[in-house]
């Protein structure tokens, strides 16, 4: 299997790695690299750059708005922007719902929302997890009750990202209790601004509010905002679960933390220490073995026939979450004891770092990253995957 780039796809890098230098903004990019958060505006302002160029939605059918780009484009566009760095597309409308709606909606569904959901004129968030159902997600127990052309619905979602933000929220709901667990479950379309509706934050272990609480009491959905068919909507979960496996290996990601890490040991003279120097090629080395597995995987792709997801996603997602983890933790260790007195701001204080500046958010994205090994279905569920359509355990 022949691994290497044509010269037409190093002319596309180019071309891509062009537009990242010339046109992220120089604030975003700031951010991106001291590893602090983006506002809403950062997000905002990035993918209707993207979309002018007609690069937001690059893996949707050419008809919405896409590329007819081939999978090894589109795995050098998605490296080329996580070394650039460049926010990657709001993820819950243009890699989740998005693909949903194109593959089992309708028409009016696809009109009304697609195009707004590539230059991000809807910020949409994902309906999944609740308590006691996160990676046992057909537990869930948020039920939606059909009456006329309406469904009622009443239950509670838990760590929905950026829902403090959203415009619309894809919801699995129960519509048959009957049915086995996998069963009787609806993909629905729900508007954050129905009555019934309210928004609580979690403020997480690094001090962000990115998380929260969705609570639904008797929130009335038009029936037309159901995809595809009731009582399907584990299918479309399993498709849309699929696509963001594949997207959770950053390989793009870790190389440019690796990049920074290593800038920021000669700065404090870490990297003199060969203790030090042999974690950093530890990782680096793993970093280089899931880097030939995903384009092994993409060459893959050229010849597959069915749209299903590949099961060989599962193993992305693994080593791919343990390695942004590991760059963490190197990054953690730069630090040193700089990383140990962060306070998150708080209303009224601007206290200034302990130590240099750029150690101030190396802690609190350490322990924001602990969750890439779970979301998305946890590492341990992965596995089981990988034994049975893998192995044929």
């Amino acid at each position: 299997m022949d691994l290497r780039f044509t010269p037409e796809e190093i002319a596309f890098r180019d071309e891509v790695r062009a537009f990242f230098r010339d046109n992220v903004p120089a604030k975003t990019r700031e951010k991106l690299i001291a590893g602090r958060p983006l506002d809403k505006d950062d997000i905002v302002t990035w993918q209707r750059i993207l979309n002018k160029r007609g690069w937001a939605v690059p893996n949707w059918p050419v008809e919405w708005g896409g590329q007819n780009w081939s999978p090894v484009q589109r795995y050098i566009f998605d490296e080329e922007m996580q070394l650039a760095p460049a926010p990657q597309p709001l993820p819950f409308g243009v890699s989740m719902v998005g693909p949903v709606i194109i593959a089992f909606g309708n028409e009016q569904q696809k009109k009304r929302f697609l195009p707004r959901i590539a230059n991000l004129d809807d910020w949409w968030c994902q309906g999944f997890s609740e308590p006691g159902a996160g990676s046992d997600l057909a537990s869930l127990k948020t039920r939606a009750e059909r009456k006329g052309d309406r469904y009622i619905v009443n239950g509670q979602k838990t760590w929905t990202t950026l829902a403090q933000y959203a415009d619309w929220i894809f919801c699995l709901c129960r519509t048959d209790p009957a049915a086995k667990k996998q069963e009787g479950i609806s993909f629905l379309l729900i508007d954050m601004k129905t009555p019934g509706i309210t928004v609580r934050p979690i403020v997480t272990i690094d001090g962000g509010r990115e998380v929260n609480e969705v609570f639904f009491d008797d929130v009335e959905v038009p029936v037309e905002n159901l995809v595809g068919e009731e009582n399907k909507g584990w299918t479309y979960a399993k498709f849309l679960l699929g696509n963001e496996r594949t997207g959770i290996a950053r390989v793009g990601l870790s190389k440019q933390r690796l990049r920074r890490v290593k800038a920021l040991a000669r700065e404090v003279g870490l990297m003199d220490d060969p203790r030090f120097r042999e974690k950093v090629a530890a990782v680096e080395v793993e970093l280089k073995a899931l880097e030939m597995t995903q384009l092994r995987v993409v060459a893959a792709e050229r010849h597959r026939k069915d749209k299903k997801p590949d099961p060989f996603s599962s193993i992305l997602k693994i080593k791919g979450s343990e390695i942004q983890q590991a760059t963490t933790e190197l990054a953690l260790e730069v630090a040193g004891p700089y990383a140990m007195p962060y306070v998150p701001p708080q209303e009224g204080r601007n206290e200034p770092p302990i130590g240099p500046e750029w150690a101030a958010p190396l802690a609190p994205t350490y322990f924001n990253w602990r969750k890439v090994s779970i979301y998305g279905g946890s590492n341990e569920i992965q596995r089981n995957i990988i034994a049975k359509a893998i192995l044929g355990l």
